[in-house]
């Protein structure tokens, strides 16, 4: 039987780093012990019986938009917000019912990091291709995943870089690949911006499929000297440099840290930065994954609305895509303040007590009401009155119910629906404690 402490790291495990167990997951994991549980969740197999099998979303390259007014612009925009919801859905169904849900849940992480919104690419194929790119480098090596976004069309369009010109080079990508995406706060100089830039320049990029093409004319071709190195330079030879600097290891450690460990308190123990010595994501996430963090009471985090949605969705068997009403899954969401593909900045979403406020607590609460009324209840349901306390702990990955939470459950103990209710919207869910 595991102790209270393994419980939670066991529990922390499966939220943070899976998107919350399925029915049965947790307590299976609890017989197998924190250090085998980690081995399982923490590695991603080279097959997926849903995501190798699941179609690609129906996301193509529309062309121009037609004229305002023209015959041509109402089915255009209707096909766009169709390509849009395809492109949602499908994504969000792969991080429901992916078997291993390590590399989607990584995918989630990347897209928070290399933060691109539709809200200004305004076109679903380059926004696939994107995610397609991040998931492909979720777990492999972090230099070849930044390679492969400086040349990312999605990225490259949201940050101006495709009016990066020799006789006026923008520095808004130079600046956020620095900053946001390799080397952290602090750790260049507004000079080093200015010259990485000109490393940027000739990139163009076709805004409606996402292709990129590199215009030698307009690549500024003389030597730049940033960080200490002078040196001709282009997107991908600015990328290794970058990566190979200590502070990339130490910068990207404490990204992880951040997210799956703590949002307010620093990284514990830089040591953790070996594992990221050759840059292998793999290597670092298990690290992390098995700190002694993961058992320590301190560490709580607040889960974002999709991490707690997916979660949701994971124990009660929903498929979002199969939801009787689609918009009202994208609506609140949006209420709650976070849909993907529409990060609000480049420095993505907030973290942790940033998502709770009363009016978040009451959409979560309708929103959870939607839910447990097309859900399977069948794990509580299906036991006696008197034991639906503990087996609703062990269905969702709770480590303990407080007691002001077992007051409530228990008046809901003969109503398996609302005592559902009251539980995925209870500080002991919405907390990954």
């Amino acid at each position: 039987m595991a102790d209270v402490a393994e419980r939670r790291a066991i529990a922390r495990l499966t939220h943070r780093f899976g998107f919350g167990p399925r029915p049965g997951e947790f307590s299976n994991l609890l017989n197998l012990g924190f250090t085998k549980a980690a081995e399982n969740l923490l590695t991603s197999p080279l097959t997926d019986s849903f995501a190798d099998k699941q179609q690609p979303p129906a996301v193509s390259d529309q062309g121009p938009r037609p004229r305002a007014n023209s015959a041509q612009i109402v089915p255009y925009a209707t096909e766009k917000r169709a390509q849009l919801t395809e492109l949602l859905f499908w994504w969000l169904d792969r991080m429901v019912l992916s078997e291993h849900p390590l590399r989607e849940r990584m995918t989630w992480f990347w897209h928070g990091h290399w933060a691109t919104s539709y809200q200004k690419v305004d076109d679903a194929l380059p926004m696939f291709r994107q995610n397609q790119t991040l998931r492909k480098h979720a777990l492999g090596n972090f230099g070849e995943m930044s390679k492969a976004m400086v040349n990312d069309g999605a990225l490259i369009y949201w940050l101006d870089g495709q009016s990066n010109t020799v006789k006026a080079p923008n520095e808004n990508l130079s600046r956020e690949l620095m900053e946001l995406f390799v080397l952290g706060v602090n750790r260049y100089t507004e000079s080093d911006v200015r010259e990485t830039a000109k490393a940027l320049t000739g990139y163009k990029v076709n805004k409606t499929s996402g292709d990129v093409t590199f215009n030698p004319k307009q690549h500024y071709t003389m030597p730049v000297s940033f960080l200490g190195t002078t040196g001709v330079y282009d997107g991908n030879s600015l990328s290794d440099f970058l990566v190979a600097r200590p502070d990339c290891a130490l910068f990207i450690t404490e990204r992880l840290w951040y997210r799956f460990i703590s949002s307010s308190e620093p990284l514990a123990d830089r040591s953790l930065t070996n594992a990221f010595a050759t840059r292998d994501i793999a290597k670092l996430i298990k690290a992390v994954g098995t700190s002694a963090a993961m058992q320590d009471e301190k560490y709580a985090m607040v889960k974002s609305p999709v991490d707690w949605f997916v979660s949701v969705c994971k124990a009660l068997q929903i498929t979002p895509s199969q939801f009787p009403n689609t918009a009202l899954i994208r609506n609140n969401l949006n209420l709650l303040g976070q849909v993907p593909f529409f990060p609000p900045n480049v420095g993505g979403w907030p973290a942790d007590q940033a998502w709770l406020s009363t009016s978040s607590a009451q959409y979560r609460i309708d929103f959870a009401e939607r839910l447990v009324k097309v859900g399977n209840l069948s794990p509580i349901a299906d036991v006696r009155a008197t034991a639906r306390m503990d087996a609703l702990a062990n269905w969702l990955g709770v480590v303990e119910w407080s007691d002001r939470t077992k007051m409530a459950l228990r008046g809901a103990q003969k109503d398996p629906a609302r005592m559902t209710l009251l539980a995925i919207c209870s500080p002991e869910y919405i907390v990954s404690a």
